[in-house]
């Protein structure tokens, strides 16, 4: 089990690097497959050994080497949760390879969004269409007995999230809807305790800058993207211990 464990977190860490490569390129336009890898700062080509997750920026102190240019700690603190979090999802579903795979990419796919959302207020439809089909592609021969339920959860929470946008639309966009719909296949019936929590962490957030600032906080733009990734990684580890705990 200890060598399961440091293949998934090393996975994780690659997994992380990806992310974060694939959330700056994707708005940007640029081809996630073909582009090699630059400074953002200067534009030079970064080699492969300033390219290791969270070591190359340890040996670099946090600089680019090209340039001097600061390296955001957004990279190896990503690929670092990326890590722990494959770990987490290996121990949980260690029993059932298919829905750890689909755990994995789940993952990935929430880093990206997370990332997006924070830094250009965006959630890419093409990682959540990838995603999607990523996850269709492994349940469907893997576990078909299970896609309706998946399917209906899909569209319970992307309906669920379209009404609020649809009540408040200066609350969230419509890419909070895609994502919940996205959330609703990889997590199925698991989707209803990641939506509450986001909902009940994203109001705690709001209540706390409200008595902060004042007035002020109804002007301040919080992305809800991350709340929705926090409530699916606390739903896919234990969504649905929770609705049977509940159910009982």
């Amino acid at each position: 089990m200890i060598g399961v464990v440091l293949i998934a977190f090393l996975a994780g860490l690659s997994a992380g690097s990806f992310a974060t490569a694939v959330a700056h390129r994707v708005p940007r336009g640029v081809s996630v497959a073909f582009a090699r890898s630059q400074c953002p700062a200067c534009g030079a080509q970064i080699g492969a050994r300033d390219n290791v997750p969270v070591v190359s920026w340890l040996l670099l102190r946090g600089k680019a080497r090209c340039c001097g240019a600061p390296i955001s700690p957004r990279y190896p603190l990503t690929e670092l949760v990326v890590g722990l979090l494959f770990v987490a999802t290996v121990l949980v579903y260690r029993d059932d390879a298919a829905e750890a795979v689909i755990g994995l990419v789940f993952v990935t796919v929430l880093a990206v969004v997370t990332l997006t959302d924070l830094e250009q207020r965006i959630i890419p439809n093409k990682v959540l269409l990838v995603g999607a089909l990523l996850c269709l592609a492994i349940a469907v021969p893997t576990d078909p007995s299970e896609v309706p339920e998946r399917l209906i959860a899909a569209a319970a929470a992307g309906g669920i999230l379209f009404l609020v946008v649809f009540a408040y639309p200066a609350g969230m966009g419509l890419g909070d809807v895609k994502l919940a719909a996205t959330m609703g296949l990889f997590l199925g019936r698991a989707v209803a305790p990641a939506i509450l929590i986001a909902l009940l962490v994203g109001s705690l957030v709001g209540l706390a800058l409200i008595a902060r600032h004042g007035a002020k906080a109804r002007k301040m733009a919080i992305p809800f993207g991350p709340f929705l990734a926090f409530g699916s990684v606390v739903a896919l580890l234990a969504g649905d211990q929770m609705i049977d705990l509940y159910l009982g």
